[in-house]
């Protein structure tokens, strides 16, 4: 007996996929940067304190401004 309509998983694919075309593309993920973490003064629990192009993690470590430093790869918000 033929079907007028389709149902079940390729139904439901379809339909996301439908649901996927009408919203358009995917915005874009920023590209992960090499951000600094560590410790100072102010705030001894490791936080966030720059971005690598825009602190030196070796100047802040010998000039004891900050410790326990961490260059890791993070995604800007």
């Amino acid at each position: 007996m033929p079907r007028g309509y389709m149902e079940g998983p390729a139904a439901e694919e379809a339909e996301r996929r439908l649901e996927e075309l009408e919203r358009g593309p995917a915005p874009e993920k920023p590209e992960p940067r090499l951000a600094v973490f560590g410790s100072t003064e102010e705030d001894p629990e490791p936080h966030f304190l720059g971005w690598r192009d825009d602190v030196n993690p070796d100047e802040l470590f010998e000039s004891g401004r900050a410790w326990g430093l961490k260059v890791v790869r993070h995604a800007p918000e």
